[in-house]
């Protein structure tokens, strides 16, 4: 028998993201042309909040300015306090709840929303100290938040929200339609 198969192994393997998460995006956030997120669900439920690749802060050689936790007077993300097996005390968010505001050095501010519903586990203080993670990492280093939703709501993450192919079929559309 010959059984010899060819196998590169000098190429790369699958990232850890590619490997172990489920990419879901929104576009368009609450109206805003390219605004898009993206949601990063790991098997074990946990979500990542990032920017999606499309998003205009990370387009056009943008640098941010401010990144800001502080949603209003009342209520702000780096207060958030999680304890215990069950993340008592994270703060619930809706679907459009705020969870950050970002500012670009040319004075243009966008809001990040959580685009699902679920509890705040943390929030990425390192950005705050290095933004350029965020311009750089999206989807490493820099996401933005991890949010925990309901045991029962966990496999429906998806529905509100769209496949890389179907992510993919909309900034292909956009980039051909005339504006």
């Amino acid at each position: 028998m010959d059984c010899k198969e060819e196998i590169d192994l000098s190429a790369p393997g699958p990232s850890v993201i590619e490997r172990y998460f489920t990419r879901w995006y929104k576009a368009d956030v609450k109206g805003q042309a390219c605004e898009d997120h993206c949601i990063l669900q790991h098997s074990n439920r946990l979500c990542v909040l990032t920017l999606a690749e499309t998003h205009p802060i990370l387009q056009d050689g943008r640098t941010i300015k401010n990144i800001n936790y502080k949603i209003s007077n009342g209520c702000s993300r780096l207060n958030n306090k999680v304890a215990g097996k069950s993340k008592r005390g994270g703060q619930f968010l809706t679907e459009f709840a705020p969870v950050c505001r970002i500012t670009c050095t040319d004075e243009t501010e966008y809001t990040i929303y959580s685009c699902m519903r679920g509890r705040l586990l943390e929030v990425n203080e390192d950005i705050l100290i290095n933004t350029s993670l965020l311009l750089k990492k999206p989807s490493t280093d820099g996401y933005i938040a991890v949010i925990l939703p309901k045991f029962e709501e966990s496999k429906l993450v998806g529905e509100n929200l769209l496949s890389r192919e179907d992510f993919e079929a909309v900034v292909s559309k956009r980039a051909n339609s005339p504006n």
